[in-house]
């Protein structure tokens, strides 16, 4: 299934790219859908990582492989999960706006394989940020 939304956040383009490719333990508390039981990290160097993240509700996790290579994008894609094929994937592009901040276009495309998935794939799309929460984060980030 695959979802397009797009939104504007305060948070400048470093920023949002510091924040979607932050992998350290304060990751579950950026990003509260995750659950940090399920959170850890396999690999990581300067533009790639490889970790497993998950939420409670649904129970879901899958081991993505993150790339940040080329500048304004973070793209995940799955290795292995419990909800969705390998290769479902999800692509963030970040563009400055002229008074500050960032336009955010979210490519979410997973493909379910068990009831469970059906049902996370059908929240995102009735859902989109609600059911993924990428704006409410950022903007929480961005509060002094």
């Amino acid at each position: 299934m695959r979802v397009h939304y797009e939104f504007d956040t305060v948070l400048p383009p470093k920023g949002v790219v510091s924040a979607l490719t932050d992998f350290s333990e304060h990751r579950p508390i950026f990003w509260p859908n995750l659950d940090p039981a399920k959170y850890q990290v396999h690999e990581k160097d300067a533009t790639h990582a490889l970790v497993t993240e998950g939420n409670r509700r649904p129970n879901v996790w899958a081991r993505e492989r993150y790339d940040w290579s080329n500048p304004g994008r973070v793209s995940w894609t799955v290795e292995e999960s419990n909800f969705c094929r390998p290769g479902s994937g999800i692509v963030a592009s970040v563009s400055p706006v002229e008074l500050g901040g960032s336009h955010v276009a979210i490519d979410w495309e997973r493909f379910p394989t068990n009831a469970t998935g059906w049902a996370a794939a059908v929240a995102v799309r009735l859902g989109k940020d609600r059911a993924l929460g990428f704006k409410r984060s950022l903007d929480h980030l961005a509060r002094p």
